[in-house]
């Protein structure tokens, strides 16, 4: 009795000491010690989990919470036609993450394999190939959206008013593209070295920054949309300096030393690694690519509906990304140590941590989405006055509570496909759950389709979109979670992994 009560109050004493150090890490940490108390996961797994996965969770709230803080600042002072207008320019703006975020997960695979092999000497040209190949891909969409703003928002919006804040919003944010790639590879080159505290501290500096400037740009100086375009800017380009300058060997003040270091001599090119990182990067490359260019059409299906509906549904997506922040620790946490464990040629080690991290990222995920669920009126009321939009807004936003379980499902198991470097599966459940399955019900929605021989498909109203916030996150939860299964990708990683390990 005395023996369960000491172990019941040393639980809750350390409990309450992480609560007190971080909510964040205290509630990820608790999540999965209550699994291992009942056999579901190994504590040791847990407790490396956590340190990694925490300071990516917090960067991620930090990030999201300022993407979500621009739609209410500026749906406060301009209305839902703003909120459309930035919604519509947001996938063409955030490609340039798109294609760094590819390249970057290339990074993370190379960096962790060499981290945990010891092969510290190769980390300096892993991160110069992700530079040099970010630089390249990103430079030409920079230009584009700077001189074609109007033209390709005119692609996908017919209504004047979402057209002219979403071709200042694109013309603004042009600028900051090239430093969106690159603070993707600086930062998954920090969590594949298992230092994902510093990469918080940078990218969390940026989000906090962002938000400041968007109230003075905003509301102090009236600059409206061009405002919220120009903080992302100046704050992007701030966390590029600190990467910049760390890397280069310098102490980020609240971060320290890196545990990657870049050398500004040579050699600057190795053609192994490039060939690497592209054969990884491609295929997370056309995964990312498929759902920015999915949002296209869908957004152009969903405007006959008018700015309110568009408004309502970007919110949920933009709650959505809030709520599967989770995910920005737990699978990249997966990737890490997954990364690591193959690296040392552990491989039943690296499926261990793939299986453990994908328990907890369910017990995480379905917490996360049923007190949205509860509270999803007061979540809409922030971006929506009293009225129909806000009854709206809040069914928008209880099925983007449902839809973002499956999020995690997917993102804890892409982790170690991306580990590993199979990363073509998670692209193929992206095209499959984007193409073959929410934009066909987006469609639907308002627009009869006629089928020869089998008759009329009558328009399935709001619904349907419903249907595709769900099936969005679903169908490519399904396919990459069978790929991880399998246990096929323990096998792709022998051949990316550096010379001398061999398969335990």
């Amino acid at each position: 009795m005395r023996q369960s009560l000491h172990t019941l109050l040393s639980a809750l004493l350390s409990v309450l000491t992480r609560t007190l150090r971080n909510p964040i890490e205290a509630a990820l940490w608790y999540a999965g010690v209550t699994l291992a108390r009942f056999g579901y996961v190994d504590r040791h797994r847990v407790d490396r989990t956590t340190e990694l996965a925490w300071p990516r969770i917090v960067t991620g709230i930090a990030r999201m919470s300022k993407s979500v803080a621009d739609l209410a600042m500026v749906g406060a002072v301009l209305g839902s036609g703003a909120v459309a207008g930035i919604g519509l320019a947001t996938p063409f703006a955030f490609l340039a993450g798109t294609l760094g975020g590819g390249i970057a997960g290339g990074t993370i695979a190379l960096v962790s394999q060499r981290y945990g092999a010891g092969r510290y000497d190769e980390l300096d040209l892993v991160v110069k190939q992700s530079v040099w190949l970010t630089a390249l891909v990103t430079l030409p969409l920079m230009v584009v959206f700077l001189v074609f703003p109007s033209e390709l928002i005119g692609l996908i919006a017919t209504d004047p008013e979402m057209h002219t804040y979403g071709t200042i919003y694109l013309q603004v944010m042009s600028v900051g593209t090239i430093f969106m790639g690159l603070n993707l590879i600086g930062s998954r080159t920090l969590v594949g070295a298992d230092d994902s505290y510093a990469a918080m501290v940078v990218r969390g500096s940026g989000a906090i920054a962002n938000i400041a400037l968007n109230v003075v740009f905003i509301f102090g100086l009236g600059l409206g949309v061009a405002g919220a375009a120009l903080g992302s800017v100046l704050a992007n380009v701030l966390v590029t300096g600190l990467f910049v300058y760390g890397f280069l060997g310098g102490r980020v003040p609240f971060a320290g030393h890196f545990p990657v270091t870049v050398s500004l001599s040579g050699p600057y090119v190795d053609r192994d690694l490039i060939r690497d990182l592209v054969e990884i990067s491609t295929p997370i490359t056309l995964t990312n690519l498929t759902w920015s260019t999915a949002q296209f059409p869908i957004l152009a299906v969903i405007a006959v509906f008018g700015a309110e509906v568009v408004a309502a549904f970007i919110i949920a997506q933009r709650v959505r990304g809030l709520m599967d922040t989770p995910s920005w620790g737990l699978g990249l946490a997966s990737s890490s140590l997954v990364g690591q464990e193959l690296g040392r040629a552990r491989e039943l080690e690296a499926d261990a941590y793939g299986q453990d991290i994908l328990r907890i990222t369910v017990a995480v995920y379905l917490v996360v989405a049923a007190v949205v669920f509860v509270f999803a009126e007061p979540v809409a009321a922030v971006f929506v006055a009293e009225g129909d939009s806000l009854s709206l807004t809040t069914v928008f936003v209880q099925v983007a509570a449902l839809s973002v379980i499956f999020n995690g499902l997917n993102g804890a198991a892409s982790g170690p496909l991306t580990a590993s470097g199979d990363t073509r599966w998670p692209f193929y459940g992206r095209v499959l759950g984007l193409y073959g399955a929410a934009l066909p019900a987006a469609y639907l929605a308002g627009t009869a389709l006629t089928i020869p021989g089998l008759g009329t498909i009558p328009a399935l109203g709001i619904g349907a979109l419903y249907a595709a916030l769900v099936l969005e996150t679903l169908v490519p939860a399904a396919v990459t979670c069978h790929r991880f299964s399998t246990g096929k990708w323990r096998v792709i990683s022998r051949s990316y992994r550096p010379e001398g390990v061999a398969a335990d």
